[in-house]
């Protein structure tokens, strides 16, 4: 299963060339084990065919469409598992490729790996910081991933640990030194796996729980993050002495990366999350991670073995032998006589004791994690006070790391809620029935007065409002229970006005969340997401910054204010373009407003898989970010397929900390107020913004035809009906209810891709023909944003097909002749302007490794859609009651989305 031949793998790539044939074959042994000869002729007829349609031969497109037609469903969805696995091994051998390059550049003599530590430290040597001034810089950096519970990823967990552990034996595969016999022993391994996902359901029969996802989330983070932030922090300290030498060493690095979770918090139109899911979630949580500190410890004092007889250690550590062995007589007591001389052993054994204690909410727990880091501290010291640099210090070192990074809380949960919800409990409780009736502005006024006064809610709540305040009380015990940092913000989806934010600090202050001042001990981020609204934040702002009380409650929190601009929403609202823009203005927006204040501003950012909900390249967002805007802290949301793909394995999820790391404190060595970029781009922009909007919402909001199209184009029925998530698809009804991740997969799946692209190729010829192709040349050279911005369509429309798109407009009212028309008329324009633009000949000629990707498995890719065009018809023909059909059809799903790499 290779056409691989026929694309160029430059020197450096031709291992992963190698892989790709290996694995392919092994794929087809698979298939024919598994499925019988007949299956693998039919797969081999049909990627043929599939190769020989994308060289343009007419006979071999119609030997495909005709190989695609009428299948019986349990055929038909072998045949997608077929391509399926494909795409699994090969996406899992281009990861592994990755770590191979990585390792490359470390092991030879040569220039830092572009975007590694390495080469972030040199560049800011490069900018005048020496090593104490890096260092310094550092401390101002913190990268937040914040994995939240859209799980769009069409594919079950069981199958993600089959895929982790072949992409183990394949990077094990990178040891030289492997006898022929081991490689055999290794390529039987992979063939297990591969054997045993073939067998395996991709879909579970039921739709997920809120605690499944919590347990896919915490997969990453307990799995993989867990393992590999000390050795992020190792790298920056090598880095800063191979580019610093001697200069380069000094005060350990502050914490750098901590880690959030929207599972189990984000109650926004999901009537599955509530106080109890919260409490449940940060006590898994907390289980999770003290287990992983005591099976840690235990280790530690297998290998922590000193003998007083042998080597000297501090006082202190003999004093908290002392004082826990007292707290635990009984773990005291079965320490074997012929280790009492060991007190590191003994200490650690104590201290995994209390860590057991702590679990389970025994006597004697520690307090809090501080506690905890200070044990390991005392040992860390005596340690290196003691000879002890070479002998255990560095495993101390790195228990300490991880302490410091998880706490006892493993990953803060922040809490989602929509606007509407909080003000409907607020008037319930104010006892005004009128409530709704009344002025945002008016609302805003009674509910600054209140909390001013002290008020106390004048009505008895009813159910839902009891909830909501349930909700706040379970936020003050998680914080009680599991340290400040276990709950993050409280984010205030659909954020119209100050009433929004100033409706939290009440709820939260009737809830027990005020500290002795009577100041609200909680943060609320107001949450952007459609184009009015971006264009309103500053404002809204502003507004809260003029009430005493809200500027006295940020003096509170440090001054600090998180704001959330959502991607989604706005991009769904008014497409690529018009969103990105209205986001960037948003934070110079909000930076301009609260500066003067003394307020500093950290943007949340609200993105998700795929371009269309503001997905792409981290280091590349940080770099086209407003000046000032990022303030050393980046904190946006990973979704979906994005969670696996950058996190999935150990070396691509420390690659992917020190890319985003480097991005960020890269962005705060930027010399404060640097210039805004030249006013005549903005004015082009603001051109190609105004007549992208307009093109994209006469399609899709003005067109009456649009929405028969959209359901009768793209498999949204499907989706709507899959079992892989546990949140409802929509808000409400129609197209304005549609979240917009169905909304993204759907078009996904149909090859169109449209909210990644539709209305940019208007908006370029328009600003082309209005201020001149050399203008908008010049901004792709010189705007990091606008250059981004490019960057991410054209991904967007390598991946997009449009003879494919055809085939499913096929299946809408009239054969969707006119809406296509449009559609296609758009995406040449958008094509061939920004060939122009490039100076290039075909889409993707600046990254030959995307453009390769791609074109290696578009073939795979088209047979899967043109199945699904062909299931799709027969599956509605029959009134969508035909289970074998759906059953298909949901193959289809899971192996268009393996293959394009995005869901939603």
């Amino acid at each position: 299963m290779a056409h691989h031949q026929r694309l160029r793998f430059p020197a450096k790539d031709r291992p992963l060339r190698d892989d790709v044939r290996r694995l392919g074959a092994l794929v087809g042994e698979v298939i024919r084990e598994q499925g019988g000869d007949e299956l693998y002729r039919l797969v081999e007829d049909v990627r043929r065919a599939a190769i020989g349609r994308r060289q343009g031969d007419a006979a071999a497109r119609d030997a495909l469409l005709a190989a695609t037609a009428g299948l019986g469903p349990q055929r038909a969805e072998l045949l997608v598992r077929a391509f399926s696995t494909y795409f699994q091994v090969v996406n899992l051998a281009e990861r592994v490729h990755r770590i191979r390059r990585r390792r490359d550049y470390l092991r030879e003599a040569r220039p830092p790996q572009p975007g590694s530590l390495a080469e972030g430290v040199a560049r800011l040597r490069d900018q005048g910081l020496d090593g104490p001034g890096t260092r310094a810089l550092m401390g101002r950096v913190l990268v937040e991933p914040v994995f939240t519970a859209h799980p769009s990823e069409a594919i079950r967990r069981l199958i993600l640990e089959k895929q982790q552990r072949i992409a183990r034996c394949l990077v094990e595969g990178l040891d030289p030194s492997l006898t022929p016999p081991e490689r055999v022993a290794l390529r039987g391994r992979i063939r297990a796996e591969v054997t045993a996902a073939w067998q395996t359901a991709d879909h579970p029969a039921v739709r997920p729980s809120v605690a499944d996802e919590r347990e896919h989330v915490l997969f990453y983070l307990a799995d993989v993050i867990y393992r590999i932030v000390p050795p992020f922090y190792e790298e920056l300290e090598a880095a800063l002495e191979r580019v610093h030498g001697p200069g380069g060493r000094g005060p350990r690095l502050p914490v750098l990366v901590r880690f959030g979770s929207w599972v189990g918090g984000d109650m926004d139109g999901h009537p599955g999350v509530s106080a109890a899911t919260i409490l449940a979630t940060l006590t898994r949580q907390r289980r999770l991670i003290l287990s992983r500190y005591t099976k840690e410890l235990r280790g530690l004092s297998r290998r922590l073995t000193q003998s007083l007889s042998r080597v000297d250690v501090a006082r202190g550590v003999q004093e908290r032998i002392d004082a826990y062995a007292a707290l635990f007589p009984e773990v005291a007591g079965r320490i074997s006589p012929r280790h009492r001389e060991m007190p590191y052993l003994i200490l650690l054994r104590l201290m995994a004791a209390r860590l057991q204690a702590t679990a389970a909410g025994q006597e004697h727990a520690y307090l809090d994690a501080a506690a905890y880091e200070d044990d390991l501290r005392l040992l860390s010291a005596s340690l290196r006070r003691h000879r002890g640099d070479k002998a255990g210090h560095f495993l101390v070192e790195r228990a300490l790391r991880r302490a410091e990074t998880f706490g006892f809380h493993l990953a803060t949960l922040d809490v989602r809620q929509h606007a509407d919800v909080h003000r409907a409990a607020v008037g319930e409780l104010l006892g005004d029935a009128e409530w709704d009736q009344r002025s945002p502005a008016e609302r805003a006024r009674r509910l600054a007065a209140a909390l001013a006064s002290g008020e106390e809610p004048g009505a008895p709540p009813g159910p839902a409002a009891a909830a909501t305040l349930e909700v706040f009380a379970a936020i003050a015990e998680g914080r009680r229970l599991h340290g400040e940092l276990a709950v993050g913000p409280v984010i205030v989806s659909m954020t119209r006005g100050a009433e929004d934010v100033l409706a939290v600090l009440l709820l939260a202050r009737w809830s027990g969340l005020a500290g002795p001042g009577g100041q609200v001990t909680l943060d609320v981020a107001p949450l952007f997401e459609t184009l009015a609204d971006l264009q309103a934040a500053s404002e809204v702002m502003q507004e809260l910054l003029a009430d005493p009380g809200y500027r006295r409650h940020l003096e509170a929190r440090g001054d600090r204010q998180v704001v959330m601009v959502g991607y989604s929403d706005s991009n769904k609202d008014a497409g690529l373009a018009a969103s990105r823009w209205a986001i960037h203005c948003a934070q110079s927006a909000l930076i301009q407003a609260l500066a003067p204040h003394g307020v500093r501003l950290t943007v949340f950012h609200g993105r998700g898989g795929s371009v269309g909900r503001g997905g792409g390249k981290t280091h590349r967002a940080v770099a086209a970010a407003p000046p000032g805007s990022v303030g050393g802290h980046l904190r946006m949301t990973e979704q979906g397929e994005v969670i696996n793909a950058k996190y999935g394995l150990r070396g691509i999820a420390l690659r992917t900390l020190e890319r985003a790391v480097g991005a960020v404190a890269l962005a705060e060595a930027r010399p404060p107020g640097a210039p805004p970029p030249d006013p005549a781009w903005a004015e082009a922009m603001e051109t190609l913004v105004a007549v992208s909007r307009d093109a994209y919402r006469a399609l899709v909001r003005d067109d009456p035809a649009f929405a028969a199209y959209f359901r009768a184009a793209t498999p949204i029925d499907v989706i709507e009906r899959m079992p892989i998530g546990s949140r409802p698809a929509a808000r409400g009804r129609g197209m304005d209810g549609l979240r917009a991740i169905p909304w993204v997969f759907a078009w996904t799946q149909s090859r169109h891709l449209l909210p990644g692209w539709f209305g940019l190729g208007a908006g370029l010829a328009a600003a082309a023909g209005r201020h001149g192709e050399e203008r908008l040349a010049g901004m792709l050279r010189g705007w990091p944003f606008f250059s981004s911005l490019l960057d991410d369509a054209e991904m967007v429309l390598a991946k997009a097909d449009m003879a494919i798109a055809a085939r499913y407009a096929a299946l809408a009212p009239g054969r969707g002749e006119g809406i296509f028309g449009r559609i296609q008329a758009e995406y040449d324009t958008t094509v061939s302007t920004l060939l122009r633009l490039r100076g290039t000949q075909a889409l993707l000629d600046r990254d030959p490794t995307l453009q390769r990707s791609i074109r290696l498995r578009n073939p795979y890719v088209d047979p899967m859609s043109l199945l699904q065009v062909d299931l799709l018809a027969r599956w509605r023909a029959a009134d969508r009651r035909d289970d074998g059909l759906f059953q298909a059809l949901l193959a289809t799903v899971n192996g268009i989305s393996q293959g394009l790499q995005n869901t939603g």
